[in-house]
């Protein structure tokens, strides 16, 4: 998994936008029934790939709190910390 939590949150959130405004946009009373049409399609494509996302999301923190997945951030962390790692003062 070459994702990370906060990217997948982030892509989560966009993808929740969008839905949200392409909703807003088919329900408008002057909204052509080709329009409508056309909206409701990429709805079904947008709420597919939030529930993609979601599902990989939750497969993440299940897997970081099962000790299966390190998360980069404590990676880094832990190299900084790690005397080994350390480049040794000028």
């Amino acid at each position: 998994m070459a994702e990370t939590v906060g990217s997948l949150v982030d892509k989560l959130s966009i993808i929740e936008l969008k839905i949200y405004h392409m909703r807003e946009q088919a329900e408008r009373p002057d909204a052509a029934p080709e329009f409508v049409e056309r909206c409701n399609g990429r709805l079904e494509v947008m709420r597919m790939q939030r529930d993609d996302l979601a599902q990989e999301l939750s497969t993440l923190l299940t897997d970081i709190a099962s000790g299966r997945v390190v998360p980069k951030v404590y990676r880094q962390f832990k190299m900084y910390n790690d005397p080994q790692y350390r480049q040794p003062a000028s």
